[in-house]
């Protein structure tokens, strides 16, 4: 069967259920404030972590680096942001995770190192030819 499909199931299937267990549990005033409450700290969070990839991915590229990190970082950011403002705590809980850069950093890890071995070392000269041209040469450029 089909990833996505499985996804667009499973999903709201899991993300129900748990809305159910909980508020069985804690009330449905307090899974609803639960909600919003996991949106907003995550979007609040994820505007931080954002900022500072992109300050390091800026300090990577002065470098003359790739910012491999950087780059597969935002992405996550960008993922976790959008999986928090979801409903649901399935969905949050996966979107903490990409959130907070020690798990991002286990699960990119070995996708960066890749990147990093790829990227030619950096020259700071010129290789070129040269030669000198006298005023009174028949050659004009």
């Amino acid at each position: 069967m089909n990833t996505v499909l499985l996804t667009v199931i499973l999903v709201p299937i899991i993300e129900i259920y748990l809305f159910i267990k909980i508020g069985s549990q804690i009330g449905a005033l307090n899974t609803i404030s639960l909600i919003f409450i996991t949106a907003i700290i995550g979007i609040i969070y994820a505007r931080y972590e954002g900022l500072n990839t992109l300050k390091s991915g800026i300090s990577q590229m002065i470098k003359s680096e790739m910012p491999a990190y950087e780059i597969i970082s935002g992405a996550a950011i960008a993922f976790a942001a959008f999986l928090l403002i979801i409903p649901g705590f399935a969905t949050d809980l996966v979107g903490f995770l990409l959130i907070f850069p020690l798990t991002r950093k286990l699960i990119f890890g070995k996708l960066t190192k890749k990147f990093k071995k790829e990227t030619p070392p950096t020259k700071t000269y010129i290789d070129g030819e040269f030669e000198d041209i006298d005023d009174n040469d028949e050659r004009k450029l």
